[in-house]
């Protein structure tokens, strides 16, 4: 349900996809309007697709926005995004939120492939997302950040990013970014000077046998082995399009 308040806007979202028994995946829940629309798009095979299309701007000082997505056991589901979203200065002072939970039964398959984020000047968001994986659970995730429109500085961006499998925690990291993140975020150890920045998260079950060793993925981007069958690229890049390209190769290498 969406709302407006003197606070900001508060939208909630859910999506849930189940094997419909016939070898594809139903969606029986798709709920949420305004910031948070899901559409469900054309489905490919077993898997069924669905787009969030946004149709408001923000989020925006002040706004809350939840997005719920349940993969049940033997579903497999891609999530993408119409464009990309952009957090905006608000009439409302005061931070927005903006969170994401993921769940993956055991044995299902969950695609979540958004466009990116974008944090323009004077904007104030803070992301969380959390993945929770069954045992056998395929995820693949990535996340993209942005900062600052063509030619202006960034706003305040801080983002942490949880992935958990089979009770078991593989991946919890948190970067901010803009003015008054702390110290260095724009230094040689993190940006370095760079204004995209991305991650990619693939957890399969044949990494338990075979998992990717540590290397370089050229200049701007790293695979690191997770503990657990699951990899993480890391990326850094000047603008939108090189960090895409940068994780679409990295992807072609572990999908």
């Amino acid at each position: 349900m969406d709302g407006m308040t003197l606070t900001g806007v508060r939208a909630d979202a859910r999506i849930v996809a189940r094997a419909d028994g016939r070898g594809g995946t139903a969606l029986p829940v798709l709920d949420g309007e305004g910031p948070l629309a899901p559409r469900r798009t054309r489905s490919s095979g077993s898997e069924a697709k669905v787009t969030l299309v946004g149709a408001m701007s923000g989020p925006l000082g002040g706004d809350r926005f939840t997005l719920g997505v349940r993969v049940e056991e033997g579903a497999r589901l891609h999530v993408g995004s119409a464009a990309a979203t952009i957090a905006l200065p608000g009439q409302t002072k005061g931070e927005a939120r903006y969170d994401v939970r993921l769940d993956v039964a055991d044995g299902a398959e969950l695609r979540w492939l958004p466009e990116q984020l974008i944090s323009a000047d004077g904007s104030d968001l803070e992301v969380t997302t959390r993945a929770e994986l069954g045992v056998g659970a395929r995820l693949v995730l990535r996340e993209e950040q942005v900062l600052g429109r063509a030619g202006e500085q960034p706003g305040r961006l801080t983002s942490r990013l949880t992935v958990r499998a089979a009770g078991r925690t593989l991946l919890d990291q948190e970067l901010a970014c803009g003015p008054g993140a702390p110290g260095g975020w724009d230094g040689p150890a993190v940006l370095s000077g760079h204004r995209s920045v991305g991650q990619l998260v693939v957890v399969k079950p044949e990494f338990v046998d075979h998992l990717p060793a540590a290397r370089m993925l050229g200049e701007c981007a790293a695979l690191v082995p997770l503990a657990g069958p699951a990899v993480l690229v890391s990326a850094v890049a000047p603008d939108a399009l090189r960090l895409r390209r940068l994780l679409d190769e990295a992807l072609c290498l572990l999908d």
